[in-house]
């Protein structure tokens, strides 16, 4: 018999129920495998629109229920005694639950007799490689992500240069303005874009600095946009280094040593090859190219995080592609975005999504990774 399983949770916050039943839900519901089925317990506002939307085996009524245990004598059921109810009927009383599961509720269900077991992550194994269905959500994501791409690249394109300041439109072009242009293509063709990097010069330097204020000619502009489709709910994660105007020579073997480790993951990644193994030979190839990673006054330059990470219904989903990973299997979609970051010069990060196969990867991503835009 599998084993049994509860979730209760917000699918359009949490992935593993969204996977499993494909019902977007802002609010908690009650996900439960039991007795080799699946079911749903849906108040009577959801209850309609999980019937035609929800992929699980069974849709139950908590109305039902609530009038089945009131009528057994429970004066005022709660979320526990219709979880409880649902587990008695068929049997079961030993749980799996995922690590974000309420605290609270597992007090009450154990104080109703459930032993609940939490199950380490990936919860649902299955997850890490994706159905011909999920790689097109993805290729979806992806469309659509390098299509702000070309927005934001043409709005530097028509951005002047004046001085040491980028005018657009007339006013200075800033980080805030950049990511609008992104953030508001993506929002009207139903991807939400949150915490989109649009991040200029020193302020690269700093991998997960969204960026702000003006924008500036000749430095290196890292634009890291990470978006999820409101329908399907899957992701893409992108990055491009630009540079309007004119790279330095220095800025310019930067930008070839990520590229050259960009390369190096692409060669190195196929089904059966351990995602450790990748970003060793993508450090090497770094290395190699004549920069360091290390750790000066107290902060880190050069390439100090993993090469790259799965994604799916989570921006970052196993496997990780770093210090720790897992070996790689077909149909495992995986980023790969090295990066160099250096004080003084900034950043540059370039990333792609690629997808794993028997015999190496496919870059699901075709958006140009030219440095400069004139």
């Amino acid at each position: 018999m599998p084993d049994a399983v509860l979730i209760y949770a917000a699918s359009s916050h949490d992935a593993n129920l969204l996977y499993k039943t494909r019902f977007q839900a802002g609010d908690p519901i009650i996900y439960i495998e039991a007795g080799g089925k699946s079911m749903l317990v849906l108040n009577d506002l959801e209850l309609g629109r999980g019937k035609s939307e929800a992929r699980v085996d069974e849709i139950l009524s908590m109305s039902a229920i609530e009038k089945e245990l009131k009528d057994a004598g429970h004066p005022n059921p709660m979320i526990a005694d219709i979880i409880v109810s649902v587990f008695k009927k068929r049997g079961e009383d030993r749980v799996f639950v995922p690590a974000t599961f309420p605290f609270e509720l597992v007090d009450q269900l154990r104080g109703k007799g459930l032993t609940l077991t939490c199950r380490r992550e990936p919860f649902y194994p299955e997850r890490t490689t994706k159905t011909e269905e999920e790689l097109g959500f993805i290729k979806e994501s992806i469309r659509f992500t390098e299509e702000s791409y070309a927005c934001a690249e043409k709005a530097l394109r028509e951005t002047e240069i004046r001085g040491n300041e980028l005018w657009w439109q007339g006013a200075p072009l800033t980080a805030e303005r950049l990511r609008r242009v992104i953030d508001g293509y993506l929002y009207e063709n139903g991807l939400l874009a949150t915490h989109t990097i649009v991040a200029c010069g020193e302020q690269g330097v700093d991998p997960h600095c969204r960026g702000f204020g003006p924008l500036h000619p000749h430095q290196p502009i890292i634009i890291d946009v990470f978006p999820k489709n409101l329908k399907t709910g899957y992701v893409a994660d992108m990055t491009r280094t630009w540079v309007k105007g004119k790279a330095s020579p220095e800025l310019k073997k930067i930008d070839a040593a990520v590229k050259a480790g960009c390369e190096t993951a692409f060669r190195t990644i196929k089904a059966g090859v351990e995602s450790t193994d990748v970003h060793k030979a993508v450090v090497k190839t770094i290395e190699d190219a004549g920069f360091k990673t290390e750790v000066i006054d107290g902060k880190p330059q050069g390439f100090f995080h993993g090469t790259g990470h799965g994604i799916g219904l989570d921006v970052h989903e196993s496997p990780g592609m770093g210090k720790r990973g897992a070996p790689l299997k077909a149909g495992m979609v995986v980023t790969v975005e090295p990066g160099l970051y250096y004080p003084g010069i900034g950043g540059v990060r370039v990333e792609d999504d690629v997808l794993v196969t028997k015999d190496g990867c496919i870059n699901l991503c075709t958006y140009h990774k030219t440095l400069e835009i004139p």
